[in-house]
């Protein structure tokens, strides 16, 4: 039985520009949502513009931002939370998710890092989530992430994610390959991580291909076909937490278009069997 809450369902695709328009030509069945990265398409105009309205009016679309840096010591850009507000509001999206991670410092970084596993880290980010939710008038999505070393851990990934997550009294991005690639780089075993995610806040997950480095080292690249232990991990999630929304990733290394359908209907598949 189903503890979740989300207001949609089904199976995803995050949408990259050199998708749109084989997408509006040929609409892919299969796919229930999408999601966008709103920073990428705020400023869109001209025929791309004219084709992502058109696109948004037909489908359901999500935002998963990535430059929010909800873990940074600087000043949040609440000019850009206003921003993303209004595009939200004029696309008709419901649902905003971040990453808990920070990628400036005096400056864009242009990489996600990891906040310190600490409890004053809990209390700074919390407040920073809960006044994004203040400014956007709706709960957003925190997604664990792909880490490659500590910043400083006083406890453990799980339990610093549910204090944070508790704390801003937000909703979770579950993202199934960042648990399997922080299990295998970081030792510890991804079902156990799994079993203590807060099922009731869940609002849809990633997954995604990776890297292997070395058997103990995987890279989340999002630039590969996903591999059957995630695959398997995702089918544990839903017979533990009952089916949600879940959105197939991919950043680079694009295949055709009927190959990323493939693997969202082998989400689809799955969701139907659980």
């Amino acid at each position: 039985m189903s503890h979740l809450h989300s207001s949609f369902n089904g199976a995803g695709l995050g949408l990259r520009r050199p998708l749109l328009a084989e997408i509006l030509q040929h609409p892919p069945k299969n796919v229930d949502f999408y999601e966008i990265a709103p920073e990428n398409w705020i400023t869109i105009g001209g025929k791309m513009g004219r084709y992502f309205r058109e696109l948004t009016e037909k489908k359901r679309f999500v935002c998963h931002g990535l430059s929010l840096s909800i873990g940074s010591s600087d000043t949040l850009d609440e000019n850009l939370v206003h921003q993303i507000k209004l595009f939200m509001q004029t696309h008709g999206i419901e649902h905003y998710s971040e990453h808990l991670s920070y990628c400036s410092h005096n400056g864009h970084l242009y990489d996600l890092l990891p906040i310190p596993f600490t409890s004053q880290a809990v209390k700074h980010v919390a407040a920073r989530i809960r006044r994004v939710q203040d400014i956007l008038e709706r709960k957003i999505a925190i997604e664990n992430v792909s880490y490659y070393t500590y910043a400083g851990q006083e406890m453990s990934e799980i339990d610093f994610f549910n204090a944070v997550v508790t704390e801003a009294d937000c909703d979770v991005l579950l993202d199934v390959n960042n648990i399997y690639v922080n299990s295998i780089n970081h030792g510890y075993d991804a079902i156990d991580f799994l079993s203590e995610i807060p099922a009731h806040r869940i609002m849809y997950a990633h997954i995604a291909g990776h890297f292997v480095q070395a058997d103990d080292f995987l890279i989340d690249t999002h630039g590969a076909s996903i591999v059957d232990p995630v695959w398997a991990l995702l089918q544990q999630a839903y017979a533990r937490f009952g089916v949600f929304p879940t959105l197939l990733e991919r950043d680079f290394n694009l295949p055709p278009l009927c190959e990323l359908v493939a693997e969202v209907e082998k989400i689809k598949g799955f969701q139907e069997r659980a």
